[in-house]
């Protein structure tokens, strides 16, 4: 299956910044989808009220998804890959 990465910079409220990917299904292309996406991680790291609009996460490439990218592609919709300042 082919995904769509989002490259998804959040500035958080210590300033540090959240650098994570959103991985959806190649059909889903609307920025406000793939927004609330990330809005719902954010949120399962106490950090619903950051901004997250089209300055902050970007179309970034597409690749075929791996087997974990599938259960939780299947399971909730999206995938995050965490790369930096996401604890």
């Amino acid at each position: 299956m082919k995904v769509t990465v989002w490259d998804t910079y959040v500035k958080k409220q210590n300033g540090e910044t959240m650098h994570f990917d959103i991985i959806a299904p190649e059909y889903i292309r609307e920025e406000a989808i793939i927004h609330q996406m990330g809005k719902e991680y954010l949120a399962t790291k106490q950090h619903a009220d950051l901004q997250l609009t089209a300055k902050e996460c970007r179309l970034c490439h597409q690749e075929i998804a791996s087997a974990e990218m599938l259960e939780s592609l299947h399971a909730k919709g999206y995938f995050i890959i965490e790369m930096e300042g996401c604890d």
